[in-house]
This record gives structure tokens, sequence and C-alpha cells, in this order.
């Protein structure tokens, strides 16, 4: 039975564990000193170091599931999550290399370069040799104020240890940014603080890749999650829904859905998927069912806060719109843990078997880039009259899901969401969102090398066949329950005979 100060301790053991992970095999300055798969058992660090990553993410995840149904309160939580967090935060960088990109991306941006027609390689960035070969040669894929949040890094750091600590700081700021966000959030849809705040800030995937590998999708999902709350959270009190706690609003309702939108905006300057966001936050500005006449004020005030914000980000980095380009080369990574990318591989081995050889990747990577179109606009219209906040979580989820690639940390962005806006079934939270975030966070060794990349074949025909198993268990329930509900309206009649 587990309580919630053994909770607390049995979280603060994996933290421990896995930050001596940190010490021993980290994400190195230098690549070359690096550890991968083949050589994880290798050198004088023994089995100590794969002992202490398996432990303590096995303790991590432990912790973090058992807690949710122990949690007292959201200081709880957060207290608790910080605590976890502290062991991690003097070492160096775990379950990936990224923040080493981000430096040489903004050392681009601070010398005068454009890191969106040049890359760090062709620039000449001192740090080059920390950063993965992928990224070497690739334009930066982030948008204008990540890139200025770089420069600040790199001006500040001065040197590469001094950038990385504060790129850490930026991302305990957007987790702190999360940590405000989230349970404002929850009480906006009606879930329970505590469990929400718990769910997204304990999550080994948050501990590992936001605080520890420092990666920007903290100050992302930060913006988001406030964002949301401050546009779902001012409503004049004739609109149905939770009304602020002292009944004044702290902001005239128009004001504050143009700061709401000035932070998604915001978010969007950081990465650009966060713009799928930015059609359920007008949704969520205005009572259900409202029509869609009546959508342009909150439209204009939510989408002009946003385009304001990021035009602003634009011209004050002097990058104008060239982020966009950047965008193209964000798939250059083929792993199978993308649906679309594991079908296409699965694909172009299957058709080799018969001495075919055909590059499916680009075309099956195309069809669901197309397909996620009409899915959002579909989710979108079912938000009108249904839930604009989880509508919000699950566009999220839709763009993970089809996004050329998956990276373990991509899992958190729906997660932020959908933790505050999940009223539904606790079991299907549990198995569409926790239970892939709990596989999401064993992916990847300390040194950032994602097991995804050692198990392309066996992982993408997998994969595939979970695929196509998933297909056909939502097909047969589908039939299942429209058979029972032609038997019920059948049995209608007889029964009203009967009384």
């Amino acid at each position: 039975m587990f309580t919630p100060r053994s909770v607390r301790y049995l979280g603060l053991a994996g933290s421990l564990l896995t930050a001596l992970g940190a010490y021993l095999g980290g994400a190195e300055l230098l690549r070359g000193n690096a550890y991968n798969v083949v050589n994880l058992l290798s050198g004088d660090r023994g089995l100590l170091l794969p002992v202490c990553w398996v432990v303590g993410t096995a303790l991590l995840i432990r912790a973090w599931w058992n807690g949710r149904r122990v949690v007292p309160s959201t200081r709880w939580a957060l207290v608790t999550a910080g605590l976890w967090a502290l062991p991690l935060l003097p070492f160096l960088p775990l379950g990936s290399e990224d923040v080493y990109s981000y430096a040489c991306q903004g050392y681009v941006q601070l010398a005068g370069g454009d890191p969106y027609a040049t890359n760090a390689q062709a620039f000449g960035c001192p740090w080059l040799g920390s950063v993965s070969q992928a990224w070497r040669d690739s334009p930066a894929p982030y948008g204008p104020l990540f890139l200025l949040l770089s420069a600040a890094a790199v001006r500040a750091g001065g040197s590469l240890i001094g950038t990385v600590a504060v790129f850490r700081l930026i991302a305990v700021a957007g987790v702190a940014l999360i940590a405000a966000g989230v349970p404002a959030l929850a009480r906006r849809a009606g879930v329970a603080p505590a469990k929400a705040a718990w769910t997204v800030l304990a999550c080994p995937l948050v501990l590992v890749h936001l605080v520890s590998g420092a990666h920007n999708e903290a100050v992302m999902i930060g913006l988001l999650v406030a964002g949301l709350a401050l546009v779902a959270g001012r409503r004049t009190a004739d609109v149905p829904g939770p009304q602020p706690a002292d009944g004044e609003p702290l902001l005239p309702r128009t004001a504050a859905l143009v700061l709401g939108g000035a932070l998604l905006g915001l978010a969007v300057g950081v990465k650009a998927t966060a713009i799928v966001v930015l059609p359920f936050a007008v949704l969520a500005a205005v009572p259900r069912g409202t029509s869609l006449r009546a959508l342009w004020r909150p439209g204009a005030a939510v989408g002009g806060g946003a385009v304001g914000a990021l035009a602003a980000l634009s011209l004050f980095s002097g990058r104008g719109v060239g982020w966009a380009y950047g965008l193209l080369r964000s798939g250059d990574t083929v792993e199978w843990t993308s649906p679309s990318t594991s079908i296409g591989m699965t694909v172009g081995r299957f058709v080799a078997v018969f001495g075919v050889h055909v590059d499916a990747l680009p075309a099956s990577r195309l069809i669901a880039t197309v397909l996620l179109v009409p899915a959002l606009v579909a989710l979108w219209w079912w938000a009108r009259r249904g839930d604009a906040l989880l509508g919000a979580g699950l566009a999220l989820a839709l763009t993970v899901v089809l996004a050329p690639v998956f990276h373990p940390w991509y899992a958190i962005w729906p997660l932020a969401v959908l933790a505050a806006t999940w009223t539904r079934a606790e079991t299907n939270f549990t198995r569409w969102v926790l239970v892939p975030c709990a596989v999401a966070a064993t992916l990847t060794i300390p040194d950032g090398y994602n097991w995804a990349l050692a198990t392309k074949t066996q992982g993408s025909l997998l994969m595939t066949a979970a695929l196509v198993a998933l297909v056909v268990w939502l097909v047969r329930r589908n039939r299942a329950e429209r058979e029972g509900a032609g038997h019920a309206s059948l049995l209608a009649p007889e029964r009203a005979d009967l009384r």
C-alpha cells in the first residue's frame, strides 16, 4: 500500500540513481566520449551505469504511477516534483544531446549569422564537436523566440558549460510556468488540480527531458498551458462555465483574450506545432455550441494577440519568417516510434522480399501529414459542442501521432493539456495517455541514444502490427456498438407494449 510519504521517497531514490547515471554517462560535452547501446556495458563504469539508469527510471515510473492515487494536495505535488528534480540539476544532460545544438544555434544568432539559412558546421561553431552528427548541417527548426533565448544563453554563459547551465535555468523557468498553468487550467476544466499537477510535473519524461535535458518544450508547454488557462478563465457572468474565484476578472475580457493569444503566439515562437491549439483556444473563450458567426470577436482577439506576438518576435530577431524553412529538415531522423515512419519502413521491407526496392517513407509521411489537416478540422467541429480544452489536448496528441518523427519528450505536449482537461473515463486516460508516456520514458539511455535507432527492423514491424490490430479492434467495437443500438431500437416498441 503506497502512501504520500512512501511515494515521495521512492521517487527520490529513483531520482538520485538517475542523477548518478547522469554523472557516470550523461550526454558528454564531446560526442567522441559518449556512450551508446553497443558500448553501454563497457569501460571502467562497468554495470554501474546501466543499473543506475534502469533501476532509477523504474523507480521514478512506479512512484509517478502510484502517486496519482494518493496525492493529497497541489502543494504536495509541486514540492515532491521539485524534490525529485533537484538531484538532476548539477550533472550532464540526460536522454538527449539537443542542448548542444541549441548552443550552436544561439552562437550563430549572436554572431550575426542566420540560423535558418546556415548551420553550425558551415558557420564554424566552436562547440561543433558536442553536436550530434544528425544536426551539424541542419538549419534551426525552432521559432524566433527560442533563437533569442539561445543567443541570450550564449551571451550569459560564455563557455559551453556556462551556456548549458543557462539553458537549464531557462528550462526550469519553463517548468515553473507549467506548474502555475496546469492547476489553473485544471480548475477551468473541472479537473482536480492536485492530480493534474502530479500527472504532469512528476512524470519521468519531464524530469529527464525537460529538467535534465533542458529541452525547449519546457518553455513552449509553459506558455501554451498559461495561454489556454487565461483564455478559458476569463468569462463574463452570463457565460456558462467556471467563474473567477473572486467574482471579478483580473483583466477586461478582451484584454485577457489578447494576452492569452499572445502567450500562445509566444509558444508558436518556440515550436511551430503549438499553432494547432489556437483554433481551440478561440472555442474555449465562448460557451459550447456558439455559432460560427459569433466566433469572430474572440477569434480576432486571440488571433490578433498571437499574430502580434509572432510578428514582434520575427522583427526583433531579425529573421522574419525564415524559421519555416527549418521545419523542412525536422524529419531527417528515421525512427519506428513514429507510426507513419514505421509503416513506410515496413512497406519498403515487405516489397523488397519480392525484389522490388521502393522508398515508401516519403509517401507514408506525406499521407500522414495530409491526413492531419482534416482530422484537426473534424476535431475542432466536435469541440464546438463538446469540450474545447479537451479538444486542444487531443489536437496535440494527433499532431504527435501523425508527425514524421517522434521523440520521447514529444509525449509531454498532449500530456500537459490532457492531464488538466480529461474528464472522461479514467481507464481511457490511463490506456491512451499514461501508458504511452511510461513507455516513452524507457526509450533513451543516459547519453541520449534512442533504442529506436538500434531496433529499426523489429520496432517497425511491431509498430505496424500494433496499428493494424488497433484498426481491427476499433472497427469491431464500432460494429458491435451499432448492432447493440439496433437491437435496442427493435426492442423499444416491445418494451412499450409490456408497460
